[in-house]
């Protein structure tokens, strides 16, 4: 219900002055010179209210961006098992926009900032690109879904109008044969006793690194030589197949290894916990060891992340199926692994060829 009454201000002047009282919403007032606007306030408020746009609007006036992010932090991603990126992409955004009201966020404004990162240095001090700049859209987007749907802080999501950057099959560097050869020497010859085994077992299963390294002896079955992830990226239990030296190495790495130690590859730095006098450990950290020895080998242009490439292409030029390196890998779809498709096209020539020559031949025979 509204009403509009005519009064006169400190200046003589006449006004209107508006309320709009409905039932369980609390009373709104705003003070009109003209009764034209004061009537157009009436319809446009109550409208508002109804649908439940009107309060969403006063908060996202009131919260910023940066209270957001901080409520995201504490509501979503301390429930992740390591949100390190997505973390990293907001802490960005928060520089960038944090002191912005919600309802000042457009999807100009984010696009604008979103084209700035291209070329720019990330973390790893590489340069951002395409695909990267998705990520960061995607997180902030995930960001505004949150605060739309489940606080009602806003009543839409800019970036859901901003189209992505087109993005390449994504990179596959794999290891040629003399690398693979070298830069196993070299692995060998480290003075990190465990980085050796690491990266056979890397090229053996395409396992993750942060996986290897945060692996525990209770996810290893030897009994059916296989190793059960359950700390994944994307949060599904995966399970890789041990044969081969990767087997054989795990087996000898399990007599290094202290019995009380959880881990199969600790850190040589331990602590004591206080109440149980029990000794602590903790992942090891490899990357010295690493960049040492892809240095001494003399491999150009690779990451630790390019031995999961590695796995994957060698499986694809042995005739693995997209579904089998999908599987192998734990991708959700087959578009993650299209990248693999060129290295089997000699496998899948020649099944082609070998299916052609049976039955027409077989039609030639009768």
């Amino acid at each position: 219900m509204a009403s509009i009454r005519q009064r006169t201000n400190a200046k003589g002047e006449s006004v209107y002055h508006v309320q709009v009282r409905l039932k369980g919403h609390p009373t709104q007032t705003a003070t009109f010179e003209r009764l034209t606007d004061a009537r157009k306030w009436v319809q446009s408020t109550e409208a508002a209210i109804r649908e439940g746009r009107h309060f969403k609007t006063a908060i996202a006036k009131q919260k910023t961006l940066a209270e957001a992010i901080e409520r995201y932090f504490d509501e979503v991603l301390a429930h992740r098992k390591n949100p390190v990126n997505q973390k990293h992409y907001l802490t960005w955004w928060k520089a960038q926009l944090g002191e912005y009201a919600m309802a000042s966020l457009s999807t100009a404004l984010i696009v604008e900032k979103r084209n700035r990162l291209l070329g720019k240095k990330n973390k790893f001090g590489r340069e951002v690109g395409t695909t990267t700049a998705n990520r960061y859209l995607q997180v902030l987007g995930h960001v505004l879904n949150i605060s739309m749907n489940e606080w009602e802080w806003i009543s839409t999501n800019p970036v859901s109008r901003i189209k992505k950057y087109k993005e390449g099959r994504g990179r596959v560097r794999f290891l040629s044969d003399e690398e693979r050869n070298s830069l196993l020497q070299a692995c060998q010859h480290s003075q990190n006793l465990h980085l050796y085994t690491i990266v056979i077992l890397a090229l053996s299963t395409g396992a993750r690194k942060s996986e290897i390294l945060r692996l525990k002896w209770k996810d290893v079955d030897f009994e059916r030589q296989r190793i059960i992830l359950n700390e994944t990226k994307n949060d599904e239990r995966r399970a890789l197949p041990l044969f081969g030296r990767a087997f054989d190495l795990m087996r000898k790495q399990k007599d290094l290894i202290e019995s009380d130690c959880e881990y199969v590859f600790p850190s040589e730095k331990t602590g004591v916990d206080v109440q149980t006098g029990r000794t602590v450990y903790q992942p090891i950290d490899i990357k010295r060891a690493w960049q040492y020895a892809v240095a001494k080998a003399g491999v150009q242009d690779f990451r630790f992340h390019d031995l999961r490439h590695s796995a994957a292409s060698y499986l694809a030029m042995n005739g693995a199926s997209l579904v089998v390196l999908a599987n192998v890998l734990g991708h959700k779809t087959l578009q993650m692994v299209q990248r693999y498709a060129h290295l089997s096209e000699d496998h899948s020539s020649s099944m082609v060829a070998s299916m052609n020559e049976r039955i027409f031949n077989d039609d030639q025979a009768t």
